[in-house]
């Protein structure tokens, strides 16, 4: 095999392995399984639970930086169908106003107190492919907490989560 070819396989495999280490170090303090433990939004003065009490979630962030994230609120109606494809209007609204899931990488900066979900997909369809920022309030190696400024729901948003045991 020629020998510059040969080289410029070695620089790019270098490469890829300095960005992909950059890119470990700088998730992986917060890297890992997270549950939710709240996400209030407030609006207008009012603070609520944006996705209800007794709302479930669950977020991955690997040390790659790819990351999925889902909130589920409680007490969403039953389709009376039975076919989740076949819900009514007021189905179909219950459940969007109440849930949350989204795919993509992300990029943690601890220096800039910024979280930052490059958003591939999301049950809410305006981000899709999309920069969501967060504000980051904790990161620590239990809590992570952020702000939205501009929650899906309006307001302002607040989350918060444990580290899943």
């Amino acid at each position: 095999m020629d020998r510059a070819i040969v080289r410029s396989t070695q620089a790019v495999l270098l490469l890829a392995s300095i960005l992909t280490t950059s890119a470990s170090a700088q998730n992986g303090s917060i890297a890992g399984m997270w549950s939710l433990v709240s996400s209030v939004v407030e609006k207008d003065g009012t603070r609520i639970d944006q996705f209800g009490t007794g709302v479930k979630g669950m977020m991955s962030l690997d040390a790659g930086g790819h990351f999925m994230l889902t909130i589920i609120g409680s007490d969403l109606p039953k389709f009376a169908s039975g076919n989740r494809a076949a819900g009514t209007a007021e189905e179909n609204k219950a459940v969007m106003s109440k849930s949350i899931a989204m795919i993509g990488t992300y990029v943690f900066n601890p220096e800039a107190k910024t979280l930052i979900f490059n958003t591939e997909r999301a049950s809410f369809p305006n981000w899709d492919a999309t920069e969501q920022k967060r504000l980051v309030v904790t990161a620590n190696g239990q809590e992570l907490k952020y702000i939205t400024s501009t929650a899906s729901s309006g307001g302002v948003g607040t989350v918060t989560w444990k580290r899943a045991e």
